[in-house]
């Protein structure tokens, strides 16, 4: 099948033509020594008469990451010009080069660039329509003639002109395909090779000023003024003003709106438990069904493991998904169900409560992309960001991971500059992600559950302190490890356009797969793996019997007492044994230990493990004010307050700097190619985190 590539010059309509060519066919494609992740999908297209003609029904369609030029400054302008030079493992066949209408100066440097790479190309000229409306008539059979090659004006808001376009392309398609079956002796130079070939930079800019005069009816396409709203939105006051207006607005919606679905989907997980464990109540369910939902999750799980390594052969993830169903099947089936409900279930309902947040965000960063503004948002911020040495480009990613800092670090993909884009991996997981906020309300309720204001405070404090903690570290990391200014930011302002429903929802599609195919089996993983440390070694038969019954004496409590000793008996029990001289500086006792351990790999896990720990059971976990009410009655030895003034500010404090996502460790390795950067990040978060909250309890301690 022929490779078409997509390429063009940024913010030019190459996404949105992409989509409105595929629809909801695309994919996420994972090419040998590619580190960046490229769309592509099957395009069907139309063909005459002919064997030649039938090879060329369906191309595969990749949308590469947008160019300004050859000359590559980014690692997705560095893969999208290997594409299209042939270097690599993605051979391109034509070349579907998108320019705007709009502002064909911009568009024809690249076009010029790409056409001397002798590949065969077709032009779509997009926003003809914008073009139209605005009284620029462009000479599409002057185009063709000077630059050699077919021009097909186009919209891809309206959809006019795409069966022109699929036309175009087969025939183009059809002609590479018989070239290659009887090739031609020597193929003659286009106009624009022979005007450009060797050209300079700036005679690339005057070949490009004098096609656009020949070309184009007004010249005059691109106002150079700048509108009074540009004026207002771009200023140093009421540009921070707006921006900060908007931003508000955006969270605002966001956490207004996904609490609905949130709730819908923590009620069908809840379900879900119940009903698995209806189905498996332990050594009475039925061998066949046992062994079928051990199948099932195996297979689950295997493909979990073989999606990090990206094995794609069908006869392996068999044989491994068999071969963890054998060892799911050896376990007591008493622990199968509890793997199933509190590992399985457990592990894949904490990534997705949270896809409502993520996608209503997405949604809105699509909209506010297309309509211009996002631009003017990241000029504004550039002067702040500076002068902490991050670039203006970071806000964007800043914004993301308030949400989630694992779409945040993705969107760091739009930083050109390596430095800038290094530092704003490395500090992103400081800013207050939704993963915390099950920590900051318990916090909340426990000191200030009486005083609404108060807890209002506490939460402003905590998203106010990740963010000056992330600006400091930036800061310190740009004149130490990383050293060097921030990259002035130099961006093209563009029109303000109204944005497309269609193309934010394709946005939040693709976006939200990302998410849960990446991070979902990652954490599906993690959980299983802490279920495992929480469940073995169990207590000693001898041991639980006489618990069982002692507890039974004392007001039928046996359940929670028996569950705290099973924990405390277990790996993860020792685990907090094990590391209570570390943390009781911080105030924590061997209890909590087990929830800060826990949450290394999901942040929120800890008020479940303290729902458990401090022996509500399972009902304690869907009953915060229970909790709350248990955690204000836990003392110490000596009688006073476990989660006094002290302790609790100090675990907040912890919790809002400390580094406690593995999928956040993953994906910065995969995005910045090294083990040693996410080591990096692991390593001085949680220094940051332990010193921060050991100097909270020593001068709340001595206050108080």
């Amino acid at each position: 099948m022929l490779r078409v590539a997509l390429v063009g010059n940024p913010n030019c309509g190459k996404t949105s033509l992409f989509n409105a060519l595929t629809g909801l066919r695309a994919k996420v494609a994972n090419y040998p020594g590619i580190t960046v992740d490229l769309r592509e999908a099957q395009l069907a297209i139309a063909s005459t008469d002919g064997d030649s003609a039938r090879k060329a029904t369906h191309v595969r369609l990749i949308d590469l990451p947008g160019l300004y030029g050859m000359q590559a400054t980014s690692p997705e302008e560095r893969v999208a010009s290997d594409i299209v030079h042939g270097r690599g493992p993605l051979a391109t066949d034509v070349l579907l080069i998108v320019m705007e209408a709009t502002n064909l100066r911009r568009s024809l440097y690249l076009a010029s660039e790409l056409l001397e790479l002798e590949v065969p190309a077709v032009i779509a000229l997009n926003m003809i329509d914008e073009a139209d409306s605005a009284g620029v008539g462009v000479e599409v059979s002057k185009l063709e003639r000077e630059l050699g090659c077919p021009v097909v004006p186009v919209s891809a808001r309206s959809g006019a002109g795409l069966s022109m376009l699929r036309q175009t392309v087969a025939e183009v398609c059809k002609d590479v395909v018989e070239k290659r079956e009887s090739p031609p002796a020597t193929s003659p130079a286009s106009p624009c090779q022979a005007a450009c070939l060797g050209c300079s930079c700036s005679q690339r800019h005057d070949w490009a000023d004098s096609l656009v005069q020949l070309s184009v009816r007004d010249p005059r396409a691109k106002k150079t003024s700048i509108s009074w709203i540009d004026r207002l939105l771009t200023s140093p006051s009421m540009g921070l003003v707006a921006l900060i207006a908007v931003m508000l607005s955006v969270f605002f919606t966001i956490f207004s709106l996904a609490d609905v679905p949130m709730s819908l989907i923590e009620g069908a997980f809840g379900t879900l438990g119940n009903w698995a464990g209806l189905l498996l109540p332990g050594p009475s369910a039925h061998f066949f069904v046992h062994w079928l939902v051990a199948f099932i999750v195996s297979a689950l799980i295997a493909s979990g493991v073989l999606s990090l390594g990206r094995i794609k052969r069908s006869a392996r993830n068999i044989f491994i998904a068999l071969m963890v169903c054998s060892l799911v099947g050896l376990l007591p089936r008493e622990d199968f169900r509890s793997l199933l409900i509190d590992g399985v279930i457990g592990g894949v309902a904490g990534v997705v409560v949270f896809l409502p947040q993520i996608c209503i965000l997405f949604f809105f960063i699509s909209l506010l992309e297309d309509s211009g503004y996002m631009a003017r948002g990241a000029f504004v911020m550039e002067r702040i960001l500076r002068h902490v040495g991050l670039p203006g480009k970071a806000f964007v990613p800043m914004l993301s991971s308030h949400a989630c800092a694992i779409p945040g670090i993705m969107a760091t993909r739009t930083i050109e500059n390596w430095r800038d884009r290094l530092v704003t991996i490395l500090v992103l997981p400081l800013l207050t992600c939704s993963a915390r906020l099950p920590v900051y309300a318990m916090v909340a309720a426990l000191l200030f559950g009486d005083s609404p204001w108060k807890a209002s405070l506490m939460f402003a404090a905590a998203y106010l302190l990740g963010l000056l903690a992330a600006c400091a570290t930036a800061l310190v990391l740009r004149r130490t490890v990383i050293s060097g200014e921030a990259a002035p930011l130099l961006i093209e302002l563009p029109p303000y356009r109204l944005p497309s429903l269609r193309n934010a929802l394709l946005s939040v599609l693709d976006r939200s797969s990302i998410f849960l195919k990446k991070a979902g089996s990652i954490i599906l993983l993690i959980s299983v793996g802490l279920w495992a440390l929480a469940t073995y070694p169990k207590l000693p038969e001898a041991e639980s019997r006489s618990d069982l019954s002692v507890a039974t004496q004392v007001n039928d409590l046996s359940g929670q007492e028996l569950a705290q000793r099973a924990l405390e008996y277990s790996f993860a029990g020792r685990l907090g044994k094990l590391f209570e001289p570390v943390f009781a500086p911080l105030g924590f006792d061997w209890k909590i230990n087990v929830g800060v351990i826990s949450s290394f790999a999901a942040r929120e896990v800890v008020v479940s493990t303290l729902s458990i720990i401090y022996g509500l059971g399972e009902e304690g976990i869907e009953d915060e004010v229970g909790l709350v009410k248990t955690l204000r009655r836990q003392t110490r030895p000596d009688g006073t307050p476990v989660f006094d003034m002290a302790t609790s500010l100090s675990l907040l404090v912890f919790y809002v700097l400390a580094m406690q996502c593995l999928p956040t460790q993953v994906v910065t390795r995969r995005e910045t190619n090294s083990w040693k950067w996410a080591l990096f990040q692991l390593g001085y978060m949680t220094l940051l985190a332990y010193v921060a909250a050991w100097i909270v309890f020593q001068t709340t301690s001595r206050l108080s």
